[in-house]
């Protein structure tokens, strides 16, 4: 009797211990799965919050009624897209203050998700305004807004000013581009966030504008 015991109690003990590593060996994958998307949102929540330069640039294609000044934010085989998208949410803002809002936030999450896709990464929606930024991209922001790298150089390394300023430079050659010309823009958006990822301590640049280097 004692025999049969301890061989059930030892039977339940590996089955318990089956189903832990089982549980472990499904929860894995999840948990790699959800710290990627967290430490993704982290680095790119410059460009998919309401504060960000994507929907910036969203609100005035919106209010000068010109598209191009979002199909810099995408690859060119999204233009189409974009642009039905655009030619959409303009006609819908004109049914009332309702309307336009809804049209305004569909486009902005069109922009948006297509901009994550050319990442290729999780669209996770549009970040309300208010959303934390880190300290070194508003720094970033800042530099090209002042033309100089005060707001940021006290942020980084100083074995690092060097490239950074490098980059720096490359983003205001190239800052005053003809929004008509998407060429031209998408040059100055992928010098843009080189600069911004090397800001925030990553070497590689943008996925999105890998086919451009």
């Amino acid at each position: 009797m004692k025999t049969n015991e301890k061989k059930v109690a030892t039977d339940n003990l590996k089955s318990n211990q089956n189903r832990r590593a089982s549980l472990r060996r499904l929860l894995a994958p999840s948990f790699i799965l959800l710290m990627l998307i967290f430490s993704t949102n982290v680095s790119f929540a410059h460009c998919d919050t309401m504060d960000g330069p994507l929907i910036k640039d969203a609100k005035i294609a919106i209010n000068k009624n010109n598209v191009n000044y979002v199909l810099k934010w995408v690859q060119p085989e999204n233009e189409t897209e974009i642009k039905e998208a655009f030619s959409l949410a303009m006609k819908v803002r004109k049914s009332g203050a309702d309307a336009r809002n809804l049209a305004d936030k569909y486009f902005f999450e069109t922009v948006v998700r297509l901009h994550r896709e050319g990442e290729g990464v999780p669209f996770t929606g549009v970040k309300p305004s208010g959303t934390p930024i880190d300290e070194k991209i508003l720094a970033a922001d800042k530099s090209i807004e002042k033309g100089n790298l005060s707001p940021i150089k006290d942020l980084v390394p100083k074995e690092m000013l060097p490239e950074l300023e490098v980059r720096f430079n490359k983003v205001m050659s190239l800052k005053d581009f003809d929004v008509n010309n998407v060429s031209e823009g998408r040059e100055y958006i992928e010098a843009y966030v080189q600069f911004f990822k090397f800001a925030e301590g990553e070497e590689e640049g943008h996925a999105l504008h890998e086919s451009h280097n």
